[in-house]
C-alpha cells in the first residue's frame, strides 16, 4: 500500500507496488485505448523493456491483463495467459475500479482464478482508474 506521504509520487511507484523489477520480462494483455499509458510507461522504465504485445512467444515473468467486465470469458483467459508464464510468475489483473464503465465484481475474479488453479495473493490500486489483483499459481508445496 501507498501511504499518504507517497501519494504525490504518483505512477512512478506503481511498477514498485506491482513488484517490477529491473530486467523483468512483462507482457501486456488486452490493451485498448483505455489503459493507463503512465502505469505502462513506470512498468517499462522500471523493468528496462518495452513490454511485449499478446503474440510474443518468450517464457515472462509477469502477465499484465487488462480487463473489463465485458471482455469475455475471465477463466479461458487466465488459462491462455498462464502458458508463457515463469513457474514464479505472476499475472496481474487490471480493471476499471468499482462504479467506472467496464468494471468487474471481485468475485468474478476470484472465482475464475480458483477454476483456472490460480491463487490471488494480493490486491493494489494501479492509478485513479483502475485497480490490480495479482494471481499467482498455486504450487503442491502450498496445500496444505
Amino acid at each position: 500500500m501507498v501511504a499518504a506521504g507517497d501519494a504525490g509520487k504518483g505512477e512512478a511507484d506503481v511498477a514498485e507496488r506491482l513488484d517490477i523489477e529491473p530486467e523483468m520480462v512483462v507482457q501486456e494483455i488486452g490493451w485498448d485505448e483505455d489503459v493507463d499509458d503512465d502505469v505502462r510507461a513506470a512498468i517499462e522504465e522500471r523493468c528496462g523493456s518495452d513490454l511485449l504485445d499478446e503474440d510474443a512467444d518468450e517464457v515472462v515473468d509477469v502477465v499484465l491483463l487488462w480487463w473489463r467486465e465485458d471482455d469475455g470469458d475471465l477463466t479461458d483467459t487466465l488459462l491462455d495467459v498462464m502458458t508463457p508464464l515463469s513457474d514464479e510468475g505472476v499475472i496481474w489483473v487490471l480493471t476499471p475500479k468499482t462504479g467506472r464503465d467496464g468494471s468487474v465484481d471481485p468475485a468474478d475474479i476470484t472465482e475464475a482464478a480458483s477454476t483456472a488453479n490460480l491463487a490471488q495473493t494480493g490486491n493494489v490500486t494501479v492509478s485513479e482508474g483502475w485497480k490490480g489483483t495479482r494471481l499467482a499459481l498455486r504450487s503442491a508445496k502450498a496445500k496444505r
